[in-house]
């Protein structure tokens, strides 16, 4: 059943349904190619097929969701050389915008980052897997904001869904999320080290794409 969160006075219910079916993929509750039954989704978060119909829309345009002529609608899938290559695109952006946060960052943004990670950290050891996964989302975001780059975050934004996918795939090889490596960022980006900041980004999204391989090398050996 939907629940009511933070903030739900002020979203509809199309917004606060659509967010509960993207947590229900970032869980691992729904998988890459599964069908999305509208009647079964109503029934699971307790509203009418309506606000589901919307928000599957909603979840197309972020490409999280597909739909398929004659087939519906299904959690999108990534095919493994295609996800190769949307890591290897949101290392360079991220680094680019580690890089820039050590420059310009205000310690007010500082602060923000230091409270997203440790929010991340007590989640990940309370094993929500929901509540650290919008943690990492929301660490990325915050070091998007420092970098006071007013393309970077149009330029990421369309990439963002299909990466939560890619890291719902990596939940039990990963712990949920590698905060260590954030914990790595966080400190060259705190010492205004641009060039360390872009080091440890490119070694943290490195490390996601080994995890990506290997994950998909065991898939191939066990069919």
């Amino acid at each position: 059943m939907v629940t009511a969160r933070l903030g739900d006075a002020h979203r509809t219910l199309r917004e606060v349904v659509a967010e509960e079916i993207r947590d229900m993929i970032r869980r691992g509750d729904l998988q890459p190619g599964e069908r999305l039954l509208e009647d079964r989704l109503a029934e699971q978060l307790g509203v009418s097929r309506n606000p589901v119909r919307e928000a599957l829309r909603a979840l197309e345009n972020t490409g999280l969701v597909e739909v398929r002529p004659r087939r519906g609608a299904h959690v999108a899938t990534l095919d493994p050389e295609r996800a190769v290559e949307l890591l290897e695109l949101r290392a360079e952006l991220e680094a680019f915008a580690a890089q820039l946060a050590a420059r310009r960052r205000t310690p007010e943004q500082l602060d923000e980052i230091r409270a997203v990670l440790e929010s991340g950290r007590e989640a990940t050891a309370a094993n929500d897997v929901v509540k650290a996964a919008s943690a990492h989302r929301q660490f990325h975001l915050a070091i998007e904001r420092a970098a006071a780059n007013s393309y970077l975050g149009p330029a990421v934004e369309p990439l963002r869904a299909q990466t939560e996918l890619v890291f719902s795939l990596l939940v039990d090889r990963r712990g949920i999320v590698g905060w260590s490596e954030h914990v790595d960022i966080l400190a060259a980006i705190e010492a205004g080290d641009p060039d360390a900041a872009q080091r440890a980004t490119r070694r943290h999204m490195s490390s996601v794409l080994d995890d990506l391989r290997d994950s998909g090398a065991a898939a191939a050996s066990s069919t």
